[in-house]
């Protein structure tokens, strides 16, 4: 009877150990299969966020290339607008060419004959504001002046040296020698009526000056060109 017992309590302890084995196993099974479930999830989240972000990626992408393009486009019509801008001659555009003047050059003969009206004007505005009305203020006036209008005609024959063929220059030469005897003879019979006088210096360099100052406007107008 005893022996019995022994077996009976036996043989519910060797059930009960392998039934609790079996749940234990069941559970960690259980709770591995969970484990996969939660690690496939989180994989697929990650896939679905990777697919996303390179989705979005592609399309700022394809909107940058876009933008290139059309910026490219863009600077490529304002060149070939400025080419034909610049390559085209508008009626307006050849209506200005045709009224710029053909020759803006001052000949010469104009560039000295300012320059004789000038010279006249400054010397003029001499004679007519000398120091005081002493015959020494007088000839010191005169005396400038006729530096003054000497040394522009000796400058005006040298222009006409250059200009003029050699024989015409030739006689150009033979006609300013007798000019300046009549000069010298002109002033001279001038001053004679001031003769032993203070004024007969005076006199005489003022009509040399009168005559070298119309000498200068005939070369330039007669020769120069």
């Amino acid at each position: 009877m005893k022996k019995n017992q022994m077996f009976l309590i036996g043989m519910s302890t060797a059930l009960f150990v392998i039934l609790a084995a079996c749940g234990n196993s069941s559970a960690e099974s259980s709770t591995t299969l969970e484990k996969q479930k939660e690690n496939e999830s989180i994989q697929h989240t990650d896939d679905d966020s990777f697919n996303s972000e390179s989705t979005e990626t592609d399309s700022k992408n394809d909107k940058t290339n876009t933008n290139t393009s059309d910026t490219k486009n863009n600077v490529t019509n304002k060149v070939d607008s400025n080419d034909t801008n610049e390559n085209v001659d508008t009626p307006d555009n050849e209506n200005k060419k045709e009224e710029l003047p053909k020759n803006n050059t001052v000949s010469k003969k104009e560039e000295y004959v300012t320059k004789l009206n000038d010279t006249k004007k400054k010397t003029d505005e001499m004679r007519e504001n000398p120091l005081d009305d002493s015959t020494y203020a007088l000839k010191k006036v005169e005396g400038d002046r006729y530096d003054i209008w000497d040394g522009l005609l000796n400058e005006i024959y040298g222009v006409l040296g250059e200009q003029l063929p050699s024989e015409e220059m030739e006689q150009l030469r033979e006609e300013q020698r007798e000019w300046i005897n009549y000069r010298d003879k002109t002033a001279k019979e001038a001053s004679l009526k001031y003769e032993g006088g203070t004024e007969e210096h005076l006199e005489y360099v003022v009509v040399e000056n009168n005559l070298t100052e119309e000498r200068c406007f005939e070369l330039v107008e007669k020769y120069m060109k």
